[in-house]
């Protein structure tokens, strides 16, 4: 009788599934053995604490009958002091160290304090991470981590610029574009339809009141009509001429356009949040674009009692308290116009303020150089400058740079400057 063997046939299926599962031994190996030693550490610290934490011994006292020392108390007793007997010259050199201490005082670090009998017992620093480890001379010595805690560096503080508090003048403000114009600025028209024979006078020449500028002929083809002339309707100065002779113009072309450039105004348009400030002779500075450094100052001499509804602003006019030859109609103008203006008033710089939750508020610095919050009550404002109503008094110094990053009570120093 014969018995045949037959052999598993492998394929490649099996060899990855055999793979596949012992790699997943392995992996549950090395958790299963992390897991087991995870706790190793801190048994081992544990043991080293236990090791630390010995009984202490009898004492041992030296042929002349010297105080031992004494191990570490309280804290995490980390370290113990160990007593070695000592010779005679380390028995007199303890002794001195205890008589310099004097009865009841303990050295610092740890060194020998005097008993009632002057026998120095040195100690070591009780509550600490590392206590004073005694040298074989029996002298107490200070690990790193035993030493006396340092005094922490006081904090320098914040730096903080000020400036004096005051009395000064203070002007409500705004800035407004504008054009300079003639203040008489006409259109002259024709009383007849026909052609322009006849061109007097050019752009820039000076003209009276009832001169002729032109001529008009309305004669038409069949129909001959005596010429008719334009008559300048003010004195001033030709502004523009825009037509020539030989144009054939309307009675609604203007001819000539005449304006008085010895009196000249700026023309502007206040917003409507500002018309109820703007009233006759308030006070104004305009700076030209022709003229870049200089200031003229102006009144406010016509202001129109209905707002644009277009563009909800309100018409002014300004004119200059001293006339300059240099200026010239149709000039761009910027105008800063002051519509309120107090004296000898407290005044803070603007970048002084922060505002909190709707409050405004200031910093002062006291005598110990200590931040000291301020809430203040503000009137009138520009561009730098605010005026305070409570809050702060003449004398004090007043937070400008810096502020932001204070509290009330916070150490400053103080940045010149």
């Amino acid at each position: 009788m014969k018995i045949k063997f037959s052999m598993p046939k492998i394929t490649s299926t099996r060899i990855v599934t055999l793979v596949i599962s012992g790699l997943c031994v392995i992996f549950a190996g090395l958790i299963t053995l992390s897991y087991i030693n995870r706790d190793k550490p801190s048994q081992v610290a544990t043991a080293a604490q236990g090791g630390s934490q010995a009984p202490t011994g009898p004492r041992q006292q030296n042929p002349q009958g010297q105080g031992a020392q004494q191990a570490n108390q309280g804290g995490q007793g980390q370290s113990a002091g160990q007593a070695q007997p000592s010779s005679p010259q380390t028995q007199g050199q303890t002794e001195q160290r205890g008589q310099r201490q004097g009865a009841g005082q303990t050295s610092p670090g740890g060194q020998a304090q005097q008993g009632p009998q002057g026998q120095g017992t040195p100690q070591a620093n009780q509550g600490g991470q590392g206590a004073g480890q005694a040298s074989p001379g029996g002298q107490g010595q200070q690990s790193p981590q035993g030493q006396a805690n340092r005094p922490a560096p006081q904090a320098r503080g914040t730096a903080v610029r000020i400036t004096p508090i005051k009395l000064d003048t203070i002007r409500n403000t705004i800035i407004i574009n504008g054009d300079v114009l003639a203040r008489t600025q006409v259109s002259v028209f024709p009383t007849v339809a026909g052609k322009v024979t006849e061109a007097r006078f050019r752009v820039g020449d000076t003209v009276r009141q009832g001169q002729t500028l032109a001529m008009v002929d309305p004669s038409r083809p069949g129909d001959i009509y005596s010429q008719s002339a334009v008559v300048s309707p003010v004195s001033g100065t030709v502004l523009s001429a825009p037509v020539n002779p030989g144009d054939t113009i309307s009675t609604q072309t203007a001819v000539y356009i005449v304006g008085d450039l010895s009196s000249l105004l700026v023309e502007t348009h206040v917003p409507e949040r500002f018309s109820g400030s703007v009233r006759r002779g308030l006070g104004a500075q305009v700076m030209l674009e022709a003229l870049p450094n200089e200031i003229f100052e102006m009144l406010v001499d016509e202001v129109s009692p209905v707002l644009d509804p277009a563009s909800r602003t309100l018409r002014i006019r300004l004119r200059f308290t001293r006339p300059d030859p240099r200026i010239r109609a149709g000039m761009f103008a910027t105008v800063t116009l002051v519509t309120n203006s107090k004296e000898n008033v407290t005044v803070i710089p603007r970048s002084a303020l922060i505002n909190t939750y709707g409050t405004w508020i200031a910093f002062t610095i006291s005598e110990r150089n200590l931040a000291v919050r301020r809430e203040v009550t503000l009137g009138i404002e520009n561009e730098d400058f605010v005026e305070v109503l409570s809050g702060l008094d003449i004398g004090e110094s007043v937070v400008v740079a810096g502020q932001n990053f204070l509290s009330d009570g916070d150490p400053v120093r103080i940045i010149e400057g």
